[in-house]
């Protein structure tokens, strides 16, 4: 009797301390290894306010908008505004007509108030390579060839180089944005297929220097404004043209006035391109992503 008496306490006894471990052992989880653990990645709000710096030559300063709104300058920043929670977006333009990437280069070195923008900047726009493209254009104008753009060609990708780097001096992390250029001359003379050529072996070398640069990316336009805004009921540009049809034919994205710098239309083109580009991208300047150690 005391036998069965005995052997039932143990069992019981048994039973109630492999209930209470099972018990513990939920309500404490077994610690995972610190060898196992690997890094945990947090992704910060996005940020509130963005502050865009735009670079270059008369394309940010906007010449050509018969608006007097400012170019693509602004209305990039409204776009950015509607197509993501930022507000606001500032802006500061140091956009100088007739700058090549020289003198784009001198002010970034000698410029503080550039300087100071360019270290707090979230996103970085520059136009560059037109003027430097003209001016061999304008020094060998009876005498252009494919060739004769090599040696200058390769200066330009050197200061197009010393530029990005001066930038990087200020800001490391801010992405750049690098506009191609276009060919104003078509729709008026279609024949010169030379120009065409060019102007798209001009933005190769934009490119090839660009790609080697981290978060730097080049923005074609091209394609969007040589041939103008198409209307079907517009003329046939490939048509022959002579001097009395000349004054009839107009590329809709360019300044009626000179024929060579954008006009509003033009300028929205070239928001659109930079805004495409800068989506894609958007998580280099919207969120910033940090690691636990």
């Amino acid at each position: 009797m005391n036998f069965n008496r005995l052997l039932k306490t143990v069992f019981l006894t048994g039973l109630l301390i492999l209930l209470s471990f099972s018990f513990f052992n939920v309500l404490i989880p077994t610690a995972t290894s610190r060898l196992d653990m690997k890094p945990r990645e947090i992704i910060s709000p996005q940020k509130q306010r963005i502050q865009l710096v735009a670079v270059g030559d008369s394309l940010t300063q906007g010449v050509g908008d018969e608006t007097n709104k400012g170019g693509f300058v602004p209305l990039l920043a409204n776009s950015l505004e509607t197509k993501f929670p930022v507000n606001p977006v500032e802006i500061e333009n140091f956009g100088v007509s007739g700058n090549r990437s020289p003198q784009i280069l001198k002010r970034v070195k000698s410029d503080e108030k550039l300087q100071k923008n360019l270290e707090t900047a979230d996103i970085i726009t520059l136009t560059v390579g037109g003027n430097d493209l003209m001016r061999v254009i304008q020094n060998n104008i009876l005498g252009l060839s494919v060739d004769t753009f090599k040696k200058p060609g390769e200066k330009y990708q050197k200061n197009l180089q010393e530029l990005l780097d001066e930038i990087r001096t200020y800001n490391s992390k801010a992405p750049i944005y690098v506009l191609g250029i276009y060919n104003p001359f078509y729709i008026y003379f279609p024949e010169i297929t030379e120009m065409q050529e060019i102007v798209n072996n001009w933005n190769r070398l934009t490119e090839s220097v660009v790609d080697q640069e981290d978060q730097t990316y080049f923005v074609p336009i091209n394609d969007l404004i040589y041939q103008g805004i198409f209307d079907t009921n517009d003329a046939n540009v490939e048509e022959e043209v002579d001097a009395s049809t000349l004054n009839d034919l107009r590329n809709n994205a360019l300044y009626e006035e000179d024929k060579f710098h954008p006009n509003f239309n033009g300028y929205q083109l070239i928001s659109m391109a930079f805004l495409e580009k800068i989506t894609e991208t958007s998580d280099d300047w919207l969120t910033e992503v940090e690691r636990d150690e």
